[in-house]
């Protein structure tokens, strides 16, 4: 059996445009040689312009599906968008570690405004090097004491 090879590139014409501009030249080739591989395997029966179409129209899925399947290698001097215009380089998103993280000290924060006094004076002495009293220790471990059965029956 003898291809038809314009054939081949007329259907080819038609579904290059299904792929992205800089790709399209390499799927019309994939089309045309997809279809003379199936028109070459097909045997003696004949190789109808129907089933052209949908081996040309298979060959842009399988395009597509590669496609999405590649991984994206991001520069980090890539540009990003917000959606409002503005524009900022990719390495510009990056945690720095010596920033503070603000939801741990509002967190904190908030945690002190409901902590007892006696633990935040107990705190301070601690930080400012003053030494504790015996009744400043026996509170200390009180309140351990109270904050671990809490987050044991919490985990229970």
């Amino acid at each position: 059996m003898e291809l038809d090879w314009q054939k081949y590139i007329e259907i080819a014409d038609k579904f290059q445009h299904k792929a992205k501009a800089a790709d399209r030249e390499d799927l019309r080739q994939d089309i045309i040689l997809r279809l003379a591989e199936v028109a070459s395997n097909n045997g003696h029966k004949p190789f109808t312009e129907g089933a052209m179409v949908r081996v040309a129209s298979y060959t842009v899925m399988a395009y597509w599906r590669d496609l999405m399947r590649k991984p994206t290698i991001l520069s980090l001097n890539g540009e990003l968008s917000d959606g409002d215009g503005d524009t900022a380089e990719l390495w510009q998103t990056l945690a720095d570690d010596r920033a503070i993280d603000l939801e741990a000290w509002l967190d904190a924060k908030r945690w002190l405004l409901g902590c007892p006094k006696a633990l935040v004076r107990i705190a301070y002495k601690r930080y400012a090097g003053k030494p504790l009293k015996w009744s400043d220790y026996k509170y200390l471990e009180r309140y351990r004491q109270k904050e671990l059965k809490k987050h044991q029956i919490a985990l229970a």
